[in-house]
């Protein structure tokens, strides 16, 4: 039996921030189309350690399996294309 990877999907945003809102929805729905994605939100003010360690500057921002990878909002199939070649490379 394989057991396939999860591929840890990071969304960093400001709250109160409307940019970041609206990013949120668009992107999670993106992301969790796929059942190998764990979608986890972190807000910048009460995880900053987080954010640093990451290298988060501004929000919106996307890590995927602790790797920044966006420094600014994606569109959701840059999003979607991301989260596959991470899968493809397992």
């Amino acid at each position: 039996m394989t057991l396939e990877k999860t591929v840890s999907v990071e969304f960093f945003y400001a709250g109160g921030c409307s940019h970041c809102a609206k990013a949120r929805k668009v992107l999670r729905d993106a992301a969790t189309l796929s059942p190998r994605v764990e979608w986890i939100e972190i807000d910048i003010g009460k995880n900053p350690n987080r954010a640093v360690d990451v290298g988060v500057v501004s929000t919106p921002a996307v890590a995927i399996d602790g790797r920044l990878v966006f420094e600014s909002a994606p569109t959701a199939p840059e999003l979607r294309s991301a989260i596959e070649d991470r899968i493809a490379k397992g």
